[in-house]
């Protein structure tokens, strides 16, 4: 790729990679696909859907993408067993990652309501109870795959990575070096990642505030994990189902995602040791 247009939004940096640079009107419509986005999905800000809900109950109209991504999170909530549940926003907030980011941890962090608490009809959003919804599971992975669509209707090559959570088109294939989650001059490995193909990282170490904090939470204890401190997730032609399935691993042993989810995995554990998938497109470092 030729150029890379590098930029900062939903708290996070941006890079796409193109063989030309990006039109004006691409650029703005990349740009504006993101504010809505965040519009509707934001725990942060205070005019997003997702901060009415969390005053009062209700119900909710939710941009088109919300039965992509809640459907989703409903199987993942069923193959975690209910670890992954989007309703964490609340207890990630009492535990400091709030809107203030306070990161001071609450004395007694709020439960996670139970997924089944909610109901959604497409496009409305039904809730009994103030919820505080948090998508960060697989939120970005899928705005990833809306800006690459954007970019995708003005040319075939391109390459979007929003920190992690990555989307390649092209002619060939690239290669992806994955981070040590303890110190990020090394690399567990070298991903290959083929046109089509996503590839979404998560670490701990990424949104941690204090002993044991992290963005990492299993809804059936309310509490962050402990085991597991990194993953990555090579998934066909999907960055949301990337982004949910690196959460996933946090929670869920291998073989049964690996039954349930067409993908590939690497996984690294709090003292050291790295597990990943038979045909992983890569090279692991041992």
């Amino acid at each position: 790729m030729a150029h890379a247009w590098r930029f900062e939004a939903i708290g996070t940096a941006w890079q796409i990679d193109t063989q030309e640079p990006l039109a004006a009107d691409v650029e703005a419509a990349v740009l504006a696909r993101i504010e809505d986005f965040d519009r509707a999905w934001s725990r942060f800000r205070s005019d997003s859907i997702v901060s009415a809900a969390a005053d009062g109950a209700g119900e909710w109209v939710l941009p088109d993408e919300a039965g992509d991504l809640l459907s989703f999170y409903d199987e993942l909530h069923d193959a975690t067993g209910g670890a992954v549940n989007p309703l964490i926003g609340r207890a990630l907030a009492d535990l400091g990652y709030d809107a203030d980011y306070s990161l001071v941890a609450a004395a007694a962090p709020s439960a996670v309501p139970p997924w089944s608490s909610v109901a959604f009809t497409a496009p409305v959003l039904r809730t009994v109870e103030p919820v505080v919804i948090d998508v960060g599971a697989a939120g970005k992975g899928l705005l990833v795959d809306l800006v690459s669509a954007i970019v995708g209707r003005r040319t075939q090559q391109l390459t979007v990575d929003a920190s992690g959570d990555m989307y390649h088109r092209g002619a060939s294939p690239i290669r992806v070096a994955l981070e040590h989650p303890l110190d990020p001059t090394r690399a567990v490995g070298v991903a290959e990642l083929q046109p089509g193909a996503a590839l979404c990282a998560s670490a701990t170490n990424r949104r941690a505030w204090g002993e044991d904090l992290h963005h990492v939470l299993d809804a059936r204890t309310g509490r962050p994990t402990a085991d597991v401190i990194a993953t990555w997730v090579v998934v066909p032609h999907s960055c949301m189902r990337a982004d949910g399935l690196a959460t996933a691993h946090f929670l869920a042993e291998p073989e049964v995602l690996m039954a349930r989810f067409q993908h590939d995995f690497v996984r690294m554990h709090a003292d050291g040791r790295i597990e990943w998938s038979p045909e992983f497109p890569g090279e692991i470092f041992t």
